[in-house]
């Protein structure tokens, strides 16, 4: 983590940690508005002309930064001047107050925001926002290009305060916050696909509270693809994990639950069994698997048949199971652990 205590700024954003609690009381105002403006990008920052402390700390998660923030009352304001001098500040900011009271004003919105609720905004345009007591808060600051929304999904959305007043919402404020605590011990892959969940979960949150029908739109049919996803991987053991089983299981029919998977480019059985395949091969690749049998692994993972699951695995990963888990037990004895081949089967791990 990097760590900027001397009053300067400098270098890119990776992991850092800013605080203002070192240094001389004549440096940090400046000091403080520049870190503000570093982490979240170009913005007019009134502060109380002696700050006496303020931190604020980041993590990268792919492509998304994780930010806690805790500091003195503060005003912040974005306006077309800034934007239009900025580089490069084309994201979303997804924000969970955790302590003290806001007001946000974004898109013709105007609200009052208090602990425990999330909010939106978008950097591309203007927005005022208000924090007017002693306050923490806990962001992800999300590229554009993340989201996987146009403008006009974003505009619905910005600027709401939104709560635990639905289930999604009573799930979302405590999982935004563990999100961003871990953050910098989280893989980065899987940090990022977390977090794009937790915006299309934000996203039919916000429907859900406008009083939308989010049962087929955009937004709801992620979220649901997201969930089923999530119960493939859970159940990846049982052998008679069939497509049908995941239908009764989401209350939709097998026609929608293909239709979802259109966007992941594969069938719904193709899915289960390439993620059985990923699971098998790390399986494999695991020191404690060297005293396991090749038809043990598979079986492990829900393959009913062991020259069945060789053959996927060879068209998958271009070498036999066999193979790679002899050159995993190499690996273990002191050469350096096989990378994974080439030729294996394209898609996301979930």
């Amino acid at each position: 983590m990097q760590t900027h205590p001397s009053g300067s700024v400098s270098g890119p954003l990776t992991s850092t940690y800013y605080s203002v609690d070192a240094l001389p009381a004549a440096r940090r105002r400046g000091y403080w508005r520049e870190a503000l403006s570093r982490t979240f990008g170009a913005v007019d920052v009134a502060v109380p002309d002696e700050v006496r402390s303020g931190t604020i700390r980041t993590a990268v998660l792919g492509r998304v930064q994780a930010v806690t923030v805790e500091s003195e009352p503060q005003f912040a304001r974005r306006t077309e001047r800034l934007i239009a001098c900025a580089d490069n500040d084309d994201f979303v900011v997804v924000k969970l107050l955790s302590r003290g009271g806001a007001r946000v004003e974004q898109d013709s919105r105007d609200n009052a925001v208090r602990a425990g609720q999330l909010f939106v905004y978008d950097m591309a345009r203007p927005i005022r926002l208000a924090l007017p007591e002693p306050f923490q808060t806990k962001s992800l600051v999300l590229p554009r290009a993340v989201l996987g929304l146009d403008e006009s999904d974003i505009s619905r959305i910005t600027a709401l305060p939104l709560g635990s007043e639905s289930p999604i919402g009573g799930i979302l404020s405590p999982f935004l916050a563990q999100l961003v605590d871990a953050a910098e011990t989280c893989p980065e892959p899987v940090g990022e696909l977390i977090a794009r969940n937790v915006v299309d979960l934000l996203t039919v949150l916000a429907d859900e509270q406008r009083g939308a029908d989010t049962t087929d739109s955009p937004n709801g049919a992620r979220v649901l693809l997201t969930r089923i996803r999530a119960f493939i991987d859970g159940n990846l053991t049982d052998p008679d994990l069939t497509p049908e089983l995941v239908a009764r299981a989401h209350h939709v029919s097998v026609r929608h639950l293909h239709k979802l998977f259109e966007s992941e480019g594969v069938t719904v059985s193709r899915w289960i069994q390439r993620r059985r395949l990923e699971e098998c091969r790390r399986t494999l690749a695991r020191r404690d698997a060297a005293d396991s049998t090749i038809a043990g692994i598979a079986h492990r993972w829900g393959f009913t048949s062991a020259s069945h699951f060789s053959r996927v695995f060879r068209a998958a990963y271009g070498q036999s199971p066999v193979d790679w888990k002899n050159s995993a037990t190499a690996g273990w004895s002191g050469r350096s652990r096989p990378k994974a081949p080439l030729g294996r089967a394209a898609g996301r791990a979930v």
